[in-house]
C-alpha cells in the first residue's frame, strides 16, 4: 500500500484537517468518525451509542480509566463489541471491534484508535486524508469528509475537547519497600510503615512528625469515640456505584467540588432515577437539617412601628412583600 499525489485529488490544499470518515456500524451508516493514531482505545460516545439503539445489557464492565494528554480522567460506562464494516464491496472488511462507551461531550460520534488500525493492517495519510487497508480482493480505501472534518475541528477548539484517550495502565509488582516504625515505646502494637527510599534527614523528620501526632491514629474501636456504633457504611449496587463515580469524577474535573474532611458529620449520597433512565445523584441533608433548625423569624404584621427611644413613628412599607398576608 502506498500514497501518491493522485490520492490527494479533491482534497483542498493546504490543510491541517483531521481524518474524519464514515463507517457502517451495526448496519447503520455512521458519520463523524475520527481516525486517531494517537488513541490507544476505540471510543463510542454515549449519544451515538443511544442513537444506534444498542441494548445497554451488551455492555461489559471496564475498570481502567481513560487519560487524555491534559491528564483528564474519565471512566467509561463499559465496553461493547460492535460489527463494523469499512470500505465498499468487494474491497471491504467486516470485523468485530471493541469500543469503550464514554459519557462526555464530543463533536465526534466515534474514535477509531490504534487497536482497529492494527487489526485492519491499515495505513493512513493525513495529507491525502485517506485510509487504505488490504482485503482478499485488493486494497480497499476510505476517503475523507473534509467539510465535516473542519466543522468538527472548529467545535473541538471552541469547546476545548479532549479526543485522544489512553488507557491508564496499572503497574504491578512495583510497590516501594516499606519498613515498620514503632511510634510508642514499649507498645509493639502501635506501629506504622514508611518507605525505605527516604533520605536519613527526611526519615527522622517523618518519624518525629508521626510521633507528635500519635493521637490521630486509631488502633482499635475504643480509639474512635466520635463514631456512632449504629453508623453503617452505605453500599450501592454496581450500577449505582458506577453512576456515583461518574458524577463525582465530572464534578472534580469541572472544579465544582473538592475533597474535604469532616470527622463529625457526613451526608449520604442518594440516587434517584430520572425519566430518561439515567441516575441523578443527590445529597441527603436530613441530619444537617436536624442539627441546624430553620430560623422562624416572622415578618411584622403591622405597617407602623414605634421607636421607643427616639419617640418617632417609623413607617414600614410592605411594597417589597406584595402578597404578604
Amino acid at each position: 500500500m502506498s500514497f501518491n499525489e493522485a490520492n490527494a485529488k479533491g482534497v483542498k490544499q493546504p490543510h491541517n484537517d483531521p481524518l474524519v470518515i464514515m463507517l457502517t456500524i451495526e448496519g447503520f451508516n455512521t458519520k463523524r468518525i475520527l481516525m486517531d493514531n494517537g488513541s490507544s482505545a476505540n471510543i463510542i460516545y454515549l449519544p451515538a451509542f443511544q442513537q444506534l439503539k444498542l441494548d445497554p445489557k451488551r455492555l461489559s464492565s471496564f475498570d481502567s480509566p481513560l487519560v487524555s494528554f491534559s491528564e483528564d480522567r474519565v471512566y467509561s460506562r463499559g465496553i461493547v463489541t460492535l460489527t463494523v464494516t469499512v470500505g465498499t464491496y468487494p474491497m471491504q472488511l467486516t470485523r468485530q471491534l471493541d469500543f469503550l462507551v464514554v459519557d462526555c461531550p464530543s463533536s465526534y460520534n466515534v474514535i477509531i484508535g490504534r487497536p482497529t488500525l492494527n487489526k485492519w493492517k491499515a495505513a493512513t495519510s493525513t495529507y491525502c486524508l485517506k485510509v487504505k487497508f488490504p482485503t482478499d480482493n485488493g486494497v480497499g480505501e476510505v476517503k475523507r469528509d473534509q467539510v465535516l472534518a473542519r466543522e468538527c475541528y472548529q467545535a473541538v477548539l471552541a469547546a476545548n475537547e479532549n479526543h485522544t484517550w489512553m488507557i491508564e495502565e496499572k503497574e504491578e509488582g512495583k510497590m516501594e519497600a516499606l519498613e515498620t516504625v514503632e511510634l510508642a515505646e514499649g507498645e509493639a502494637n502501635k506501629t506504622t510503615k514508611i518507605g525505605m527510599t527516604l533520605s536519613p534527614e527526611m526519615r527522622t523528620r517523618l518519624i518525629q512528625f508521626l510521633k507528635e501526632n500519635l493521637d490521630v491514629f486509631a488502633w482499635s474501636y475504643k480509639d474512635m469515640p466520635g463514631i456512632a456504633p449504629e453508623q453503617r457504611r452505605r453500599v450501592f449496587a454496581p450500577e449505582r456505584d458506577q453512576a456515583v463515580t461518574d458524577e463525582v469524577t465530572k464534578l472534580l474535573t469541572a472544579g465544582f467540588i473538592r475533597e474535604v474532611y469532616y470527622p463529625e458529620w457526613l451526608a449520604n449520597v442518594v440516587l434517584v432515577k430520572n425519566a430518561n433512565g439515567k441516575w441523578r445523584m443527590c445529597i441527603d441533608f436530613t441530619d444537617l437539617n436536624k442539627a441546624y433548625p430553620k430560623d422562624s423569624f416572622p415578618l411584622p404584621r403591622i405597617n407602623q412601628l414605634v421607636d421607643s427611644t427616639a419617640g418617632h413613628k417609623l413607617l414600614m412599607f410592605m411594597d417589597a412583600f406584595s402578597g404578604y398576608n
